[in-house]
């Protein structure tokens, strides 16, 4: 089954329970995911791949992060509350991300495979990570580790 079929029957599993906890958040997700088809279906792309409904997933997982910062500075507790209610509804969907440790050893592999020695070459490692590792990585975590190995 596809990730938005997933995605769909849970909006509609948490509608039936009335669950005010999920329901809101994945009407936002599902009206995401119906945006980016009416977009790609004038490049006459037809169907949602599961890897962009991830890309899609992630971009909204990074918004609410950027608000619980903005929110924290603020001392908006409520609000916060809110983001991070709506974080854990959507990573639900995603793939388990790597652990800090399996990161840096793929990063290490990663920056050994392609013979990187300084700074100049991170753009080279993180084409490799992206081909390879794009749904499991964090790269927020990963361009931290690889500068500091390539210090």
């Amino acid at each position: 089954m596809s990730l938005k079929k997933q995605i769909e029957e849970k909006l509609n599993t948490a509608l039936k329970a009335k669950d005010k906890n999920t329901y809101p958040t994945l009407r936002l997700v599902v009206s995401a995911i119906k945006d980016a088809e009416i977009a790609s279906r004038t490049k006459g792309q037809k169907e949602m791949s599961d890897s962009e409904v991830t890309s899609i997933l992630k971009k909204m997982i990074k918004q609410r992060n950027e608000s619980c910062e903005v929110y924290k500075k603020a001392g908006r507790n409520e609000l916060l509350e809110n983001e991070i209610k709506e974080i854990e509804v959507i990573s639900v969907f995603l793939p388990k991300q790597l652990s800090d440790e399996e990161t840096k050893k793929i990063c290490e592999a990663a920056i050994k495979s392609s013979g990187a020695s300084s700074m100049k070459d991170m753009g080279k490692v993180m084409g490799i990570l992206k081909s390879k590792n794009a749904d499991t990585l964090d790269f927020s975590k990963v361009s931290l580790i690889i500068k500091d190995l390539l210090k």
